[in-house]
């Protein structure tokens, strides 16, 4: 099947005399016919559940969606984006391991690398996504477990050159994780571009709503962890009987380990009612992208033409720095967020942002409706000006999220706040 009938079909495949909309399983508990079957079930020899903090049937159902729209073998749904990022690296590294990652992503996940990562031992170093190979070859260690880059970074709205951040990863038997929040796999699927790991804040596009908060990962299946550098996946786990994830679960090794491991210990699931509205979401995601992306490309055309407006940074535009990445990873469109620098100080920004009407301030992003926030004075408030720059954000950007009213009305809400 193709991607938009996947976005409908794909997850959940009712039987005869079955409902033909995916239930919600609000159950924490299962039962079983004999404790041999149980058994089996704790050993990974038969398919089915234990317990809803490792995994239930309406998360699975979803998750099964997700991988085939990514492409991948499997996926693991989570309680927030920030928790399948955490889950997803604490999957690969421990204290003295070191993480490289592009210095252009999400003020939350920079806080969570920098801080909270550190606090655990892990090192992390950042790099501008726009260096050459040969320096992202030198920034990589004998200790790297990973590098993590976002396909299109918030809000600073830079293109990762996937294939170039794959390349250096590989040649060091080192995975590529990329946060897709912003394309989703109807715009984008890295791993057609050499990405062995995905994750996403599913509270954003996938969602659309802005009514679930939730996270994912997913993995290609493709990535060889027999390097030595992994011994997770390839030495028994004793605390999951001795299970081989590489062995055992062949073309699953990320999540069944995740899963069984970091699923099962810090218990950061996401509950089965927020996986149906997840699920709600994901099937009008194909038509929802489209829009969102044929909207933003208007709006930022406008906001390029407008006197008051320093400088407009949206990769569709033919005049933005990025659009050739855009065209070569993205090309059905760049989604509905756009960044625009006012021209003036800090006061001319809150003085527009609170003269929006159909606009609202808030501090989400990618959904139906469209929002406007602020990022040095709010999501990214946290960072010294220093972290701000090399971010990527100045005193004076706005971040516009281009929802699914008519753009003509967007357009006019924007023109009379300015």
């Amino acid at each position: 099947m193709r991607i938009e009938t996947d976005c409908v079909q794909a997850g959940y495949n009712p039987t005869n005399g079955s409902p033909r909309v995916l239930p919600i399983y609000q159950s924490t508990t299962y039962k079983y016919d004999s404790s041999e079957y149980l058994g089996d079930l704790f050993d990974l020899k038969a398919e089915g559940h234990i317990y809803s903090r490792i995994s239930n049937p309406t998360l699975a159902c979803v998750e099964e969606k997700i991988a085939k729209l990514e492409s991948g073998t499997a996926a693991m749904l989570a309680s927030s984006g920030q928790s399948a990022i955490f889950l997803a690296i604490a999957n690969l590294c421990g204290s003295g391991s070191h993480v490289l990652s592009s210095s252009k992503i999400y003020g939350g996940t920079i806080n969570l690398m920098d801080v909270s990562l550190r606090r655990l031992g892990i090192e992390i170093s950042f790099i501008d996504p726009d260096a050459g190979l040969e320096e992202i070859r030198g920034a990589i260690k004998p200790n790297t477990k990973l590098i993590y880059g976002e396909t299109i970074s918030n809000p600073s709205l830079v293109v990762l050159d996937i294939e170039k951040f794959a390349k250096a990863a590989h040649e060091n038997n080192i995975p590529l994780m990329i946060d897709n929040t912003f394309t989703t796999p109807i715009l984008c699927r890295p791993f057609e571009f050499g990405a062995d790991i995905v994750v996403h804040s599913a509270s954003k596009y996938l969602d659309g709503h802005a009514v679930a908060l939730g996270g994912v990962v997913a993995e290609s299946g493709k990535f060889d962890w027999s390097s030595g550098k992994f011994p997770g996946f390839t030495t028994p786990d004793e605390s999951y009987h001795g299970l081989i994830y590489s062995k055992d679960a062949p073309n699953t090794p990320f999540i069944t380990k995740a899963r069984v491991q970091l699923m099962r210990d810090y218990g950061a699931i996401m509950s089965p009612h927020t996986a149906f509205l997840l699920n709600l979401g994901l099937e009008t995601l194909h038509l929802r992208m489209e829009r969102h992306s044929e909207n933003a490309l208007i709006v930022s055309k406008f906001l390029e033409s407008h006197p008051k407006i320093e400088s407009v940074n949206y990769p569709g535009l033919e005049s933005n720095k990025y659009h050739e990445l855009q065209k070569k990873y993205f090309p059905k469109g760049s989604s509905g967020v756009v960044s625009f620098n006012i021209k003036g100080a800090k006061a001319d920004c809150v003085k527009f942002m609170d003269n929006l009407k159909l606009a609202a301030i808030v501090t989400h992003v990618a959904d139906a409706r469209t929002g406007a926030i602020h990022p040095a004075s709010t999501t990214h408030r946290q960072l010294s000006g220093a972290a701000l720059k090399a971010a990527g954000i100045g005193e004076a950007l706005i971040r516009l999220s281009v929802g699914l009213e008519n753009v003509n009305d967007i357009i006019e809400d924007i023109e009379n706040a300015l």
